[in-house]
């Protein structure tokens, strides 16, 4: 604003919203108006009109300052949502794939859990089966045990086990006194043979200027003496014919004694219950023993070390003598007879001595029957 001397008002309107305060100057005080150069000329009528409008204009300034930073604020409230919004989107997708993740936990522990109950359901049918098993185990169980208790107070009654062991002691008792008899009626000792033998023997004594020393006698040692049945020796079956020239009566004398062992092997087989495994047909001197499995084509020699050869089905008699007869029958006859012998020996728990000590094995069968062991046992 300017005043001239025809007091006339001069106003820049287009500075009028912008105008700043003059520089001040140390020398001079002077105010300068910006858009002097072309100043706008307001009569003084229209000078409040003026005022009136620049006064508006200013109001409206301000208002859109405000608006200005109203909006400034609500864009960066805007801003700040956004970015809250972004966070939490992220927080959101993170959320998200840890979701995703659970749910391929849960599936798998799904599946999981459906084969743990499939196998629970398959062991819970095998454990009721099994339970049904022990019912029954547990019924046959007690069934068994009641048996058990039964048969307990059977043997510890009048019928029982006491009872029993009374039976068998009065039956190996009646057994021992029948192969007493047996023994008495064969019995088998042995050959006591003494000689005489006077040795006279003369000797001068002689003088020595030295001590004398004398060596003492070196006596043989005691032979064991052979075994008897009823007063006979049995003598050995030779493995070849009988020729003119043999001793008759040593091969009558082995017929009898192999007859009186045959028979006494009968005898002691009936009264054991013990079917012979090789049978007997007795008559006396001229018996016989039956071989039901195999008979004889060839043999060797010596018939304890060697083979019999040639098997059929058929049973086959061997004579127990030797008159008439081959000497290979016989000698596997008294083989089998000593088979029955040891048969008889492990029947009551005893060994035998030698296939070739009938008579050996017949004392020792006696003797283990006559003692107070077998009753006992």
């Amino acid at each position: 604003m300017d005043f001239n001397q025809n007091d006339h008002i001069t106003i820049d309107l287009d500075s009028a919203s912008s105008a700043a305060p003059p520089p001040a100057d140390s020398e001079e005080k002077e105010m300068i108006v910006i858009g002097s150069d072309n100043p706008k000329i307001i009569e003084w009528e229209e000078l409040q009109q003026e005022l009136a409008r620049l006064w508006s204009l200013s109001s409206a300034l301000n208002k859109a300052k405000e608006k200005k930073e109203e909006l400034s604020e609500r864009i960066e409230a805007i801003i700040k949502v956004r970015e809250e919004y972004l966070r939490q989107s992220n927080e959101l997708e993170d959320m998200r794939e840890k979701l995703e993740a659970r749910k391929l936990t849960l599936g798998n522990l799904s599946m999981y859990t459906k084969r743990t109950l499939e196998d629970v359901g398959s062991q819970r049918e095998q454990l009721c089966t099994k339970t049904r098993m022990l019912l029954v185990a547990g019924k046959t169980l007690s069934a068994a045990h009641q048996q058990l208790q039964e048969a307990n107070k059977l043997l510890t009654g009048k019928r029982g086990h006491g009872n029993l062991k009374k039976l068998q002691k009065m039956l190996r008792s009646r057994q021992q006194y029948m192969i007493t008899q047996v023994s008495t009626l064969y019995p088998v000792k042995a050959l006591h043979e003494s000689k005489e033998k006077i040795d006279s023997r003369r000797g001068s004594n002689k003088s020595r200027d030295s001590a004398g020393s004398s060596l003492p006698n070196m006596s043989k040692p005691e032979q064991v003496s052979p075994l008897t049945i009823s007063g006979l020796q049995l003598t050995a079956i030779p493995l070849k014919k009988m020729s003119f020239f043999s001793n008759k009566m040593d091969i009558q004398r082995s017929a009898t004694v192999l007859g009186y062992i045959a028979h006494a092997v009968f005898l002691i087989a009936s009264y054991l219950d013990v079917p012979l495994r090789y049978p007997l047909r007795l008559g006396g001197s001229r018996s016989y023993i039956l071989d039901h499995g195999s008979s004889v084509e060839s043999a060797s020699s010596d018939l304890m070390a060697h083979s019999i050869i040639g098997v059929n089905t058929k049973s086959t008699e061997f004579p127990l003598f030797l008159e008439g007869q081959d000497a290979t029958r016989a000698a596997y006859a008294l083989f089998l007879l000593n088979k029955d012998l040891e048969q008889l020996l492990n029947y009551i728990g005893a060994e035998s001595l030698g296939p070739r000590h009938c008579l050996a094995n017949l004392k020792e069968l006696t003797r283990i029957i006559q003692s107070q062991e077998y009753i006992d046992g």
